[in-house]
């Protein structure tokens, strides 16, 4: 039986992902780093030390810089980062994101966040939904990163729920694979053949509808 939501944040409930991106192909340009076009994909969901070790083996130079040169590099994309999600209001909340989280309070579902993003409770702030959610896990106490189902299974726990009585959301192939580990059901948001080990693929959150999944669900 369902009785709760676990939701990747960047790109899921609103489109901060794109100020990820945004910062990572500024530092990238710095560090002479030209990301391939699947880069976009691949930096979605991760953490922030994974995205940076992802970069640099774009050019080759994961073991070129000391741990403390990249803690800087990660502090000066996520110092930009935070310049950027200033600007977020309630209408950055993603096209059927509200309807649907109204739907799930008017039916009785826990809600939960799982981002690698330190700044979700400052993100949800700024799109004013931060009393919509029960639990945000915090990635500072995860031991691995997506694809590892581990905050899926810590979002899952804080709600005191089961793996059969979730439904989880992502827009990464990480983030897919790491439900589909936590043994939980997994709604994709966008390319299907990128997503395809989603239970329920969608095209954008606009052609979300809590009823349809449930459906999907239920079978």
């Amino acid at each position: 039986m369902l009785k709760g939501l676990i939701f990747d944040l960047d790109g899921v409930i609103a489109d901060t992902a794109r100020f990820h991106l945004q910062a990572w192909n500024q530092l990238a340009k710095r560090l002479d780093i030209v990301l391939p076009p699947e880069a976009n994909d691949a930096l979605r969901g991760r953490s922030r030390l994974d995205s940076l070790n992802l970069i640099l083996s774009y050019g080759n130079k994961v073991d070129a810089y000391s741990d403390d040169e990249k803690a800087a590099f990660a502090k000066s994309k996520n110092d930009l980062y935070l310049e950027l999600i200033q600007t977020l209001t309630p209408e950055d909340i993603l096209p059927g994101i509200a309807q649907l989280l109204r739907d799930a309070k008017a039916q009785g579902l826990h809600m939960s966040i799982a981002s690698a993003s330190k700044n979700a409770p400052t993100i949800l702030q700024h799109l004013q939904l931060s009393d919509a959610f029960d639990a945000i896990v915090d990635p500072a106490k995860l031991h691995r990163g997506k694809p590892d189902p581990e905050i899926f299974e810590l979002a899952q726990q804080a709600l005191h729920l089961n793996a059969d009585e979730v439904i989880s959301f992502e827009d990464a192939s990480a983030g897919v694979q790491a439900i589909k580990a936590a043994n939980q059901f997994a709604v994709g948001i966008g390319d299907a053949k990128v997503l395809h080990q989603a239970d329920y693929i969608v095209p954008s959150t606009a052609d979300l509808s809590l009823d349809a999944i449930r459906q999907a669900f239920d079978a």
